[in-house]
């Protein structure tokens, strides 16, 4: 029997949802296991008997403090203090522009296949005069996949940038962000920081913040790490929560040196290191959501989860081609993240008739996207197969 199959059984009250969907939106919404419930069962409780004694560090401040450890541990950062708890990758990013000065606007360089959030708070803070955006598009083309380069992408980070904020996987297709190292090291040697959106890729591909050497990271558990919305993050690398000069006004009571002193002192003293980054009261609820998903994620080891969705990617395509169905094969499929592109002219109309077929899917821009993941058997992606080859013509 193999790990998959062993694990599975974790899963049985969202695998018993319905027993005709083959579900192949794992890229999207990450399904929970059954730990899941019991685990917000323990905080409803904890907070119907206890109230305020719920605040320990064997109750709620525990279960945050086991949320940022597993973080930290997914991007391989030395403490947990550097992980800042946030509802959304967007509070992240947020954070890092506020601790920018506003003596004039900041240049900040990304690509024009950040995700709609990210991409949006960009356009919100140039709109509001208080960023200048440069956006690199795609400029190279793999059969129907609009592809960056490293080249472009160096070319636009100038000894005027201030921030550079990258996708690790873009969310659209999928593709793996060639040479991020070298662009990081580029942007640093020029003065810049650096932002890694490394929500679409976490928990199925290999993450290494320190490696990276990226200055902030941000991500979520909606995805494969199988922690639902709103349970989500922001990396600080060490010399950044050292950096006392830096510091965001995104800010609260938990960033506050003695947070339950409930003294005023002149000056917004904060702790020192990650700490100061904190907010106000957490979203302790996110993070009795996440452990559990985030648990089976370092259980099993995201270097294997990596190699066997990477085997149902191989087996679903095969099985598509067989049937004629014109999906997109990757020259080199390690430069591509967990899910198979499926060109179709209205995607959106196939996904409807898919849905209607029992395949749950999505799509972005000119594509269905198709996530194997190890909850699903080889079986289900040839089944999968068979009933897109029914409605391939749309």
């Amino acid at each position: 029997m193999s790990w998959a199959d062993q694990i599975r059984p974790r899963f049985s009250r969202v695998l018993a949802r319905d027993e005709n969907e083959i579900y192949l939106a794992n890229h999207s919404l990450g399904r929970l296991p059954d730990v899941a419930f019991e685990n917000l069962s323990r905080f409803t409780e904890s907070w119907a008997t206890q109230l305020d004694s719920a605040w320990s560090e064997d109750g709620w401040l525990g279960e945050m403090a086991e949320f940022r450890e597993q973080i930290a541990d997914l991007l391989s950062l030395p403490e947990p203090d550097l992980i800042v708890a946030k509802t959304s990758a967007g509070q992240g990013l947020r954070a890092v522009l506020n601790s920018f000065s506003w003596d004039r606007p900041i240049r900040v360089v990304a690509t024009a296949g950040e995700f709609d959030s990210v991409d949006f708070i960009l356009r919100a803070y140039r709109d509001a005069g208080r960023a200048e955006l440069h956006f690199v598009e795609a400029s190279e083309n793999e059969g129907p996949v609009a592809l960056f380069t490293h080249e472009a992408i160096q070319s636009e980070i100038t000894s005027g940038t201030d921030l550079v904020v990258l996708s690790a996987v873009t969310f659209g297709t999928g593709q793996v962000l060639p040479g991020l190292s070298d662009l990081i090291a580029h942007a640093h040697s020029l003065g810049a920081l650096v932002v890694i959106d490394a929500y679409h890729g976490l928990g199925v591909l290999p993450f290494n913040q320190m490696e990276l050497d990226a200055d902030f990271v941000i991500g979520g558990c909606y995805k494969y790490l199988r922690g639902g919305p709103g349970a989500c993050f922001l990396g600080l690398h060490p010399r950044v929560a050292a950096d006392d000069s830096k510091r965001t006004l995104d800010t609260g009571w938990f960033a506050k040196r003695d947070t339950f002193s409930y003294e005023r002192p002149e000056h917004a003293e904060r702790w020192p290191g990650g700490q100061g980054w904190q907010e106000s009261t957490p979203p302790v609820i996110t993070a009795y959501q996440a452990n559990p998903g985030l648990a089976i994620t370092r259980e099993v080891g995201v270097g294997q989860i990596r190699a066997h969705n990477l085997t149902l990617q191989r087996h679903l395509r095969e099985a598509l081609r067989t049937r004629n169905v014109g999906v997109f094969e990757p020259a080199d499929e390690n430069r591509f993240g967990a899910f198979v592109l499926l060109p179709a002219t209205i995607p959106n109309a196939l996904c409807s008739v898919l849905k209607a077929e029992g395949v749950n899917a999505d799509a972005r821009g000119s594509f269905v996207r198709l996530g194997p993941d190890f909850l699903n058997t080889f079986a289900q992606l040839t089944e999968a197969a068979e009933r897109i080859a029914r409605v391939q013509s749309i």
